[in-house]
This record gives structure tokens, C-alpha cells and sequence, in this order.
């Protein structure tokens, strides 16, 4: 990652910024232009997005369907974050990387964690899955927002109020929905839903990856484990990622002889997803991921 971020600078950003040049920095107030906002995770995007109304330039550094845990900055990425007045990360360790990018760019902007008002599962990063967790992102952002851009404080405020009715809505349907299912035995591909399943009274029997973090492997032990506890559950499926490849999933469900939700249905973890499908917000994505577990384990 270092010697990435180092050969990015050499090539492409040594007389923009990159490594502490001059140029157009972020860092206070911002002035007679549109705020310029640079989020790690595509959920922060869209808050972001919605939050301003048009009113900032929001940059987000992953993009749909990528992995957090696989990032590595590219020379846009990192002229992104020179210039913002601010970035927005998820916190609890997700973005281990931000750090020496935001070295690497020479950034002066302000870096607001959205995570700190949060109630926390330990050291799991996944809290957007929780509409209710996301509600106290959503807040400390609209705050970092009003307080760097001041001129339109009362506009993010109204985005702000509106947009958290909508959270209070999301959090109402899904609980109605998952109510409803005669089975919440849940098996992932990797240790993402824990708030989700926290919030809404499932019951998480296991992941085919053991870990918040994605790159983590099952050994082949664990694996037959896995899939003799599917089995003694009664679990009635194991679902895949949008962001993750689907074939350990299906080598799971397969010798647990249950069904893989995997393709168009795959849960969306760690990233929402691409423009113009079902998931490419943050409400659409919750009601997908809902959608795909009642219709799965129903």
C-alpha cells in the first residue's frame, strides 16, 4: 500500500500537491464555490449527496461493488482528496489506509469520523447496516457539513431533518418484514450483517469468510464445520455478495445441500450498488438486502 500510494505520487501528482506542494487547499470555511467533499465508502457518498442537495462536489474514493478491504489509491483519488474541504470516513477501523493517503496528497482538509456518536458491535465497521446507527452518521455529517460550509447551514439542516424521517421509515419496514419470516437463521459471506441482524432479531449461524475483514480464508475445517451447522440449523440458505466472488458460497450451500443467493440477488455488504441498479442508494440498497433475505429464508 505505501510503495502504491509513493509510485502514485511520483507519476501523476508531484506538482499538484502530492507529497505537501502548493495549490488549492481545503481545510476552512469555504467561500463563493461549492464545497468540495471527498467519503471513503459509497454509503457516505450518498449521504453526502443527499444531505447537500447539489450544494458540494462529492468525490467517494471506493466505488460501487469494490471492496473496502482491497483499496488502493489511484492519482484521481488522490487529487480528490488535495482538494477537499472535507473528508468523511466510516471509522472503526474500515479505511486503515486514509492515513497515508491523506499524507501522500498533502491534504489540509478537515477529516470528520463518522463513527463517534455510534453505538459500536467491538471493532465491527459495518454500522451502516443499522438505520438506526446510520441516523447518528447522518447527523455528524450534516454537522460537518453546516460547520464548513456555514453561508448554507439552514439548507443541510432541512436535508438533514427530512432525510432521518426517511431512516425512521426504512428502520419501521424492514423490522415489519422481518417480523414476518418463520425462519431468521442466517448464513453470509463474510461477518457484514452483524447490526442488521442485531437490530432486527435475526439469528447470524455463521459466515463462509470468519471475519469483518473480507480477505480473511476458512481453513477447510472450518468449512465442514460450516456446513454441518447449516445442516443441524436447518438453515435454508446461504447468500453471497455483490462484492465478493460467489464461488466458496456455493461450494457451502452445495454441500449443505441448501440453495446460494448469489447474481442480481447477491447481498449488497460492504458497497452499494452500480448506477441504475437496485442497490445504487442507501435506502434502495436496505430494501434490497431485506427483499433478498425474507424472499430466502422464507
Amino acid at each position: 500500500m505505501i510503495l502504491a500510494i509513493s509510485l502514485l505520487c511520483a507519476l501523476g501528482l508531484a506538482l499538484t500537491g502530492c507529497g505537501g506542494g502548493t495549490g488549492d487547499r481545503g481545510g476552512g470555511p469555504v467561500e463563493g464555490r461549492r464545497l468540495r467533499v471527498v467519503t471513503t465508502t459509497t454509503h457516505l457518498a450518498d449521504f453526502a449527496r443527499v444531505l447537500s442537495g447539489g450544494r458540494a462536489e462529492v468525490f467517494d474514493l471506493l466505488k460501487a461493488n469494490v471492496d473496502a478491504h482491497d483499496y488502493e489509491p489511484t492519482p484521481a483519488d488522490l487529487e480528490a482528496v488535495r482538494r477537499a474541504d472535507l473528508v468523511v470516513k466510516n471509522g472503526v477501523g474500515l479505511e486503515d489506509w486514509l492515513d497515508r493517503t491523506l499524507d501522500s496528497a498533502g491534504s489540509e482538509a478537515r477529516v470528520v469520523d463518522t463513527s463517534v456518536d455510534v453505538v459500536l458491535r467491538g471493532d465491527d465497521p459495518h454500522i451502516w447496516h443499522d438505520p438506526v446507527r446510520a441516523k447518528a452518521m447522518v447527523a455528524t455529517l450534516a454537522r460537518a457539513l453546516r460547520e464548513t460550509d456555514p453561508a448554507n447551514a439552514p439548507r443541510y439542516a432541512d436535508a438533514e431533518q427530512a432525510y432521518l424521517a426517511e431512516l425512521d421509515a426504512l428502520d419501521a419496514e424492514i423490522r415489519t418484514r422481518i417480523e414476518s419470516l418463520p425462519s431468521k437463521k442466517l448464513v453470509t459471506n463474510h461477518d457484514a450483517f452483524g447490526y442488521y441482524v442485531e437490530r432486527y432479531g435475526l439469528e447470524f449461524v455463521g459466515s463462509v469468510i470468519p471475519s469483518f475483514d473480507s480477505q480473511a480464508e476458512l481453513s477447510s475445517r472450518e468449512l465442514s464445520a460450516l456446513v454441518a451447522k447449516i445442516k443441524a440449523e436447518g438453515v435454508r440458505a446461504v447468500f453471497s455478495e455483490a462484492s465478493l466472488p460467489p464461488r466458496t458460497a456455493e461450494t457451502v450451500a452445495r454441500e449443505a445441500g441448501v440453495r446460494v443467493v448469489s447474481g442480481e440477488d447477491a447481498l449488497y455488504g460492504d458497497a452499494l450498488g452500480p448506477p441504475g441498479s437496485d442497490a445504487d442508494t442507501y435506502l434502495k440498497m436496505m430494501r434490497h438486502n431485506t427483499t433478498t433475505i425474507v424472499e430466502g429464508l422464507r
